[in-house]
């Protein structure tokens, strides 16, 4: 054969050659399962690492704009707590670290009007007593959905010790998740206990579990909502049927884990990522083709809605979420909060890299 066939083989095989390499650059490399020489920490479970579909899932009609578009993204495996951090592991930290949570410090005024429009007038004194939101179960009748101020009360003394106000207390709530802490309360139990909050992705990833683009972390019939979370039934928010046996907050593991043993990743309370909350950033994604390997999300917050102040992302929903109101137990549901708020329905739970473990 001639010199000039070979040649055109060699070109050829080149071609194919840095094709494959392209794409194998394309495909990342992924930690799917954890070293022999690491153990399972107690209380969590192993979310092996894999390629999945993260945002808006196909047929996923109550999918609000800041959803989408879907996208690909590859997630390495790790560690993650079987339950929302509850009450009592809480108090364990607390009294560890003699730490006060933000709910229970004063209020420094010339610190919050820094995140309030110019000109904002100070609220009498006795608004600005340590305290938190805790939900209005008297609630009779809302003017509209959007204002949701008509449900939250901001309650003096309320507290992760006193959830319902000064006069209340956890006694007995031990495996009830904590709640009433803000991000930074999260972070520092996390530094103490040598965890850390989950990303968005990895978020998603967990609450999928070993199922493939579902819409919620047990599949995809919304009938199922009753039997596998921990959601409001009935008219929000002016009466709750409590058809899942609970009427505001459950103990974990009330309700069936997901695939691979987490329980309460829907419903229940919403759970803090790391995540700036940017109404804009998947539709930034749209200029890359390639796919994200541990996406660490947004470099900064943007929510027109409130463009004062900062949030990060809260996944999950809460004992609170309602088809008629914002249908947040789905896996790529996600709300903004802010770095100084707490309330009665969001709380937390952590996670753990292998590197975190092999640290000495």
């Amino acid at each position: 054969m001639s010199t000039k066939f070979y040649t055109l083989v060699l070109i050829l095989l080149l071609v194919v050659s840095s094709c494959k390499k392209e794409s194998e650059n394309n495909t990342p490399s992924l930690v799917t399962d954890y070293p022999k020489t690491v153990s399972i920490p107690e209380g969590m479970v192993w979310v092996p690492g894999k390629i999945f579909t993260m945002g808006a899932k196909e047929g996923d009609t109550f999918a609000l704009s800041h959803e989408k578009p879907a996208h690909s993204v590859a997630v390495d495996g790790f560690f993650m707590d079987a339950t929302e951090v509850t009450n009592a592991q809480f108090k364990k930290f607390v009294e560890a670290t003699g730490y006060v949570t933000l709910a229970e410090k004063p209020i420094d005024w010339e610190e919050m009007k820094k995140s309030l429009p110019e000109g904002t007038p100070k609220p009498n004194d006795s608004l600005l007593l340590p305290g938190s939101l805790v939900f209005n179960e008297t609630i009779e009748t809302v003017r509209n959905l959007q204002d949701y101020q008509q449900w939250w009360i901001w309650m003096t003394g309320a507290n992760w010790r006193h959830p319902q106000g000064k006069n209340t207390s956890i006694e007995g709530k031990d495996n009830y998740p904590v709640v009433h802490v803000t991000i930074e309360d999260a972070l520092a139990y996390c530094k103490w206990a040598n965890r850390t909050l989950p990303t968005e992705a990895q978020w998603e990833l967990a609450a999928m579990g070993n199922l493939e683009n579902t819409i919620y972390s047990w599949g995809d019939s919304e009938n199922e909502i009753e039997k596998k979370a921990n959601t409001w039934q009935g008219n929000f928010p002016v009466s709750n049927t409590s058809e899942d046996g609970y009427s505001l907050l459950a103990p974990v593991k009330s309700f069936p884990p997901n695939s691979i043993g987490i329980y309460d990743i829907a419903g229940n309370v919403w759970e803090y990522t790391l995540d700036w909350y940017n109404v804009d950033y998947y539709q930034e994604l749209l200029n890359t083709s390639l796919i994200t390997k541990n996406p660490q999300g947004a470099k900064k917050a943007n929510n027109p809605s409130n463009p004062y102040q900062s949030e990060k992302i809260i996944k999950g929903g809460s004992f609170l979420c309602n088809d008629s109101y914002c249908s947040s137990f789905r896996i790529s549901a996600r709300m903004g909060m802010t770095e100084d708020s707490s309330s009665d329905h969001v709380g937390f739970r952590t996670i753990a890299t292998v590197e975190m473990l092999q640290v000495k």
